[in-house]
């Protein structure tokens, strides 16, 4: 017997594929996916009604969803507000939830109105009638225990609720009102709201049409089990109503390509490219496969390694100073607090990844909008110092990608258990505007510049320090084992020679006291101070977190991640004009070269995911605290999820005093909708059924703050996708975006004067060529491009002219805005995240 059909209307939620693997798992049923607005059904053409009867035909039930926006806005509601218009003889049975429960309501005649405060993320008991109604009475909380839901919404349902006396409450509540006779109340939420209790309504059915709606997230991670009785109950009454129909589904589904289904393919308009492709078949070529000088670049490696011991005062800049200081390109991903005491194994980080001679390693490029890729990398028939490059246009349809899948899979190597957690492969960065054009969020119409949102090398020389063994492991992908050995073997004399290898007496072990007060300091106004300081102004950030939740009253916006940026003007370091970029910072002097900058960094304020990167046009220095996605070659994802913070003090020493300050209803909320959201990214390519939660909400020490994360896992189907595929479905992160993610980023980007954040909201990190990946989220940095040059007394460096040159760094920093927030509260954590790299320009600024 076939599995039950059901049609999932997507508003465009982040929480939709939730919903989805709900259905599916609950149900045992196949779930289509079809947008609110598909192209190929538009209300303003003829033989729209035909077309979307035909639609319907094809399925046993219709769940219209979640969404952003408001019930009574066309475009926020799209194909649902027909849906409800329906003539009674193309009716079929229909749940709505949350967007959906309250486009039923205005359906009906109801309204919609502001909560008084919204409940995003809050946890509530389900107020419903257990035994009476009947189920066959259209009661589908008939006979389902009692239960708390998640609820995400901010606007409710007015039903006339508040007219009802407490003394008619009891019978009253159950009852049609009289002038909303079609709306039959099934379940309600009580909200204390001091002095008195508001009504807010949950659950309702329509008195005639095969219709139910719910307004709490049955699919959330803290909905309790107990509660998808109700999913059940739903469809048992849509079966049986389509039984007493005699309605049977036409197997011919029309072929819409809006139609999708979990896991979702990453390839846009996947059916054009093919149709591209195979018209063209006798001339179509991938780049990784078309036999050019860069294309060819490692393919048939091979892996070899040599380990030696790691003494116990040399850290991570010491290895790196020892065997790259004349080099030009870095990419060093540094778990610089390994040697912490006090916290715990995954706070520490056991892996700190060097990438070597990475001046010599292909790099691909890819700028938002192109539809090329720039590969750059060295001539292999001359020992010239110049890089070669090809410009690789994108087919139709295809993505970037796509296009380092290609590139990943022509050197795939096996993997084993001697080799984690990278053997060589793709190390770089993404910027927060690759995610944007992910999800279809257009950031910006002439940007002004030609840098990099995608910058990968493939790096096939390499150092994996292990902290927890104390090993080095010197390691290299090439054809030719001798070789590999030989170069192996000189490695590591290079470093057992080294006199700062020997001796101990070098080490620092003392760490520099960290600030606490998270008050911005002064920006100076003479343009003839060393370093300028401009942070944001503490008045406007909060008027902008005004605004943000002005939007999330709406209904915008269940959570939206505000951030600003501080500018550091100072002049050029030694190291951008000619002299030694790893050279040691002098004594009494603050750090000049970027190089000093990331060992003052990880020394202030040493986390497990920090950095150093120096690659395409750009300077990265991260003491990034998150793990963004963690991927393993058997196909389990891992994604850590962070929210809530509060630094370290005498009032917060402890884990149990950040324990009770973090335990609270807002921090929690914050945390679980982006918990909700990442579930929703790894379903959309893991598939239904295939993603946990082992840890929600648990508080973990850090060198200078606590932080509250979650774990969120999710296993590939197998052979079918990699890591790269997770990784494009979940860019921007959702920690630095807000839920649903499209709208708050579209608003965010309007709330942030349409400034690139560019660097900051990233990720950093790597996927091997064995297939496992670990990415961190860009955040607690700071950054530059080479091609910001400024000159002192303002304007733009001009090279006929002798004038002092400045670069220009950039720190971004901000905060969760929900509907509990304060303005003073989210300025106060805006700057607290920004003092800790904020400190490294200390003993510059003129105050």
């Amino acid at each position: 017997m076939n599995n039950p059909k059901i049609l999932f209307i997507d508003a465009y939620d982040s929480f939709s594929n939730n919903i989805v693997s709900l259905l599916t798992t609950t149900l045992n049923a196949d779930v289509d996916i079809l947008p609110i607005d598909p192209p190929e059904l538009n209300p303003q053409k003829p033989g729209f009604a035909h077309e979307l009867t035909n639609l319907l035909r094809c399925y046993d039930a219709v769940v219209c969803g979640p969404g952003p926006g408001s019930p009574d806005l066309p475009q926020d509601v799209g194909l649902m507000r027909y849906i409800w218009e329906l003539e009674p003889t193309h009716l079929v049975p229909v749940l709505g939830i949350c967007l959906g429960f309250q486009s039923l309501v205005v359906s009906c005649g109801g309204i919609v109105k502001k909560l008084e405060t919204g409940l995003h993320g809050m946890i509530r008991e389900i107020d419903h009638a257990t035994e009476r109604p009947s189920l066959q009475e259209g009661n589908i909380f008939c006979g389902v225990p009692p239960f708390k839901a998640t609820l995400y919404h901010s606007l409710h349902a007015d039903i006339g609720q508040d007219s009802i006396s407490e003394d008619d409450w009891a019978v009253s509540r159950w009852v049609s009102p009289a002038h909303l006779p079609d709306i039959v109340p099934l379940a309600w939420v009580y909200e204390n709201r001091g002095g008195h209790t508001e009504r807010i309504l949950m659950g309702v059915r329509h008195r005639t049409k095969p219709f139910w709606a719910l307004q709490y997230h049955p699919e959330s991670i803290c909905t309790q089990p107990t509660g998808h009785q109700v999913i059940k109950n739903w469809f048992s009454e849509a079966i049986r109503w389509n039984q007493m129909n005699n309605l049977k589904t036409d197997p011919t589904v029309p072929s819409f390509g809006s139609i999708t289904k979990l896991p979702k393919s990453t390839r846009r308009a996947i059916e054009e490219q093919n149709s591209d492709r195979t018209q063209h078949s006798n001339d179509y070529v991938s780049w990784a496969q078309s036999g050019s000088e860069l294309a060819s670049t490692g393919i048939n490696y091979h892996y070899h390694s040599k380990t030696i011991r790691l003494p116990i005062h040399i850290e991570i800049p010491d290895i790196v100073e020892i065997l790259q200081g004349d080099r030009k390109d870095f990419i060093i991903l540094d778990s610089a607090s390994a040697k912490a005491n006090r916290i715990g194994t995954d706070v520490r980080g056991r892996y700190s990844i060097i990438g070597l001679d990475v001046d010599k390693a292909l790099k691909l490029e890819y700028r938002t909008g192109d539809r090329y890729v720039t590969v750059r990398g060295p001539h292999s028939q001359t020992a010239s110092s110049q890089d070669v490059s090809e410009r690789i246009y994108l087919g139709t349809g295809q993505t970037i990608w796509q296009l380092l899948a290609e590139f990943w899979t022509e050197r795939r190597i096996a993997a084993d258990g001697h080799s984690a957690p990278f053997v060589g492969g793709f190390m770089g960065y993404t910027t927060y505007e690759l995610g944007l054009e992910g999800i279809d969020v257009k950031s910006h119409e002439e940007r002004g510049h030609n840098r990099p949102d995608l910058c990968f090398a493939w790096v096939t020389k390499s150092i994996v320090v292990d902290h927890t063994k104390g090993t080095v492991r010197i390691q290299r992908l090439s054809p030719h084992n001798s070789e590999t050995e030989a170069w192996a073997g000189s490695i590591a004399e290079k470093l057992s020679t080294s006199p700062v290898w020997s001796d101990g007496l070098r080490a620092n072990f003392t760490k520099r006291a960290q600030l606490s007060q998270p008050t911005p300091p002064a920006t100076p106004n003479s343009i003839f101070t060393k370093t300028q300081i401009n942070v944001p102004d503490a008045d406007e950030y909060e008027s902008k977190v005004r605004q943000c939740q002005d939007f999330i009253a709406s209904g915008d916006s269940y959570e939206l991640c505000l951030t600003d940026q501080t500018h550091i003007t100072r002049p050029r370091s030694p190291a951008a004009i000619g002299s030694s970029p790893l050279s040691p910072q002098e004594p009494g002097k603050p750090p000049q070269t970027s190089w000093q900058l990331y060992r003052s960094l990880r020394s202030r304020q040493p986390a497990p995911f920090g950095s150093y990167i120096r690659l395409g046009g750009a300077t990265l220095i991260s003491s990034s605290p998150e793990r963004f996605l963690e991927f393993g070659a058997d196909g389990l994802c891992s994604m850590r999820p962070m929210k809530g913070t509060v630094r370290k003090s005498r009032e917060v020493a402890t884990l149990a005093q950040a324990e009770a300050i973090l335990h609270v209803p807002k921090e929690e909320a914050e945390n679980l909708m982006i918990v909700d959201l990442v579930r929703h990214d790894l379903h959309g390519v893991c598939g239904p059924g295939r993603v946990e939660v082992p840890k929600l909400n648990i508080v973990e020490e850090y060198a200078s703050v606590f932080q509250m994360i979650s774990v969120v896992e999710g296993r590939l189907p197998e052979g079918e996708k990699t890591g790269l595929d997770v990784l494009a479905a979940s860019l921007p992160p959702g920690s630095m975006t807000g839920a649903p993610k499209k709208r708050s980023c579209e608003i965010l980007h309007e709330l942030e004067g349409r400034r690139e954040r560019s660097l900051y909201s990233g990720v950093v990190g790597y996927m091997d060529a064995a297939g496992r990946g670990d990415w961190s989220v860009t955040i607690r940095s700071l950054f530059r491009w080479d091609d910001e040059i400024q000159v002192a007394g303002g304007g733009v460096a001009d090279q006929n002219q002798q004038q002092q040159e400045l670069e220009v760094w950039h720190i971004g920093a901000g905060g969760a805005v929900t509907a509990l927030s304060t303005a003073e509260g989210e300025r106060d954590e805006m700057f607290t995240k920004l003092k800790g790299p904020l400190g490294v320009f200390d003993d510059e600024a003129c105050v």
